[in-house]
């Protein structure tokens, strides 16, 4: 390595070790919900934001789950398709449609949320309960630093 240049050392790489357990995480808990209930990870999520927040355009779907909106308008077409998600026009404005879960959406998502609850129990019997709630304090810190960052780019 030419002198001067700093190494990179990918298994301590912050950015990278974060990606990497969030890909572990994720897949880990597609594995449980996948075969069931035939839901893509995007489409998941998607559920779990309309879950929590409906009623939501796509674009603040997207951006509550911080996807691309060609995968959330996939997966909302596929979810659309099953009957799980209905999409209502606004009377104010017609070129907005907001979406949310429909009975059979509301359903589904009652029997997944427990076994993502309980799979993040597994996940946190790693840890104390003062490592876990220093945890959620760090990564509360290190996610709006990272949008503070994303913002001044």
């Amino acid at each position: 390595m030419p002198s001067g240049l700093q190494a990179l050392e990918l298994e301590k790489f912050l950015p990278y070790r974060l990606s990497v357990l969030a890909q572990l995480v994720s897949e880990s808990l597609h594995d449980l919900y996948a075969e069931p209930f035939g839901l893509s990870v995007t489409q998941w999520r998607v559920m779990a934001a309309l879950g929590r927040f409906a009623p939501l355009t796509a674009s603040d779907v997207g951006q509550r789950i911080v996807m691309d909106k060609v995968a959330v308008s996939r997966a909302v077409a596929g979810l659309m398709d099953r009957g799980l998600v209905e999409r209502a026009t606004d009377l104010k404005d017609r070129r907005r449609a907001s979406l949310r879960l429909s009975a059979k959406g509301r359903a589904m998502h009652g029997q997944i949320v427990p076994i993502a609850l309980k799979y993040e129990g597994a996940l946190y019997e790693a840890l104390t309960a003062e490592e876990r709630q220093i945890l959620n304090g760090l990564c509360d810190r290190l996610f709006a630093h990272a949008k503070l960052l994303r913002s001044e780019a």
